[in-house]
């Protein structure tokens, strides 16, 4: 049940509560991961093209941070808490880079749980102390199936946003941020998840 990352692009058995006509869940599929790979590439060129300031050029701003996180997965409607870890490199443009790692294995069921790991380019804007931003996220999600019987590592795609708090000088409370979450080669066809977090961020350089 081991599945490759990026193996069977959009492949799936269409069993159970997932089935469907196949061709549609494929175009759908496809449609979705092409939408967000086009704002990913579309943002990443930009953050490439951007010409920032001379007293700012090649100035990073890291913030890593945690939030406590709440997710709905498909699969068998679970409701599951877990926690999140993730790092913004913001240029002084709008455009910067998340990278996020999401432990679900709280209120487990039958040893069902997941972990996602995955990056990709984001977008802020300030209004004040508040900040929005949006995000387009690339990588791979860990499955546990019922009673541990099998495993399977997934291609991920995740669209999001959320708002931070412009606590301090370096200090920033992750008020809200929301993702949906898309497993194109979930093993019993397209799954997706979609969830809050809220937490905080500290920016160290």
């Amino acid at each position: 049940m081991w599945h490759d990352f990026g193996k069977r692009w959009g492949e799936g058995t269409g069993c159970g509560r997932w089935g469907g006509k196949k061709g549609a869940r494929i175009g759908g599929r496809a449609a979705f991961a092409a939408a967000i790979l086009t704002i990913w590439l579309g943002i990443a060129g930009t953050v490439h093209g951007q010409v920032a300031p001379a007293g700012d050029a090649g100035r990073l701003l890291i913030s890593p941070g945690a939030t406590g996180s709440w997710f709905y997965l498909q699969y068998g409607e679970r409701k599951m808490p877990g926690v999140t870890g993730f790092v913004d490199v913001d240029s002084r443009s709008p455009f910067g880079i998340e990278f996020e790692g999401r432990w679900l294995e709280w209120n487990q069921t039958a040893l069902v749980h997941a972990e996602t790991y995955s990056m990709g380019p984001r977008y802020h804007r300030n209004h004040g102390k508040l900040q929005f931003y949006a995000k387009g996220l690339l990588g791979f999600g860990n499955f546990n199936f019922p009673y541990s019987l099998a495993q399977g590592r997934y291609f991920l795609v995740t669209a999001g946003g959320g708002l931070d708090y412009h606590l301090t000088r370096r200090i920033y409370i992750r008020a809200a941020d929301v993702e949906y979450q898309n497993w194109p080669q979930f093993t019993y066809g397209n799954m997706s998840t979609v969830g809050v977090s809220a937490g905080m961020r500290v920016r160290v350089f």
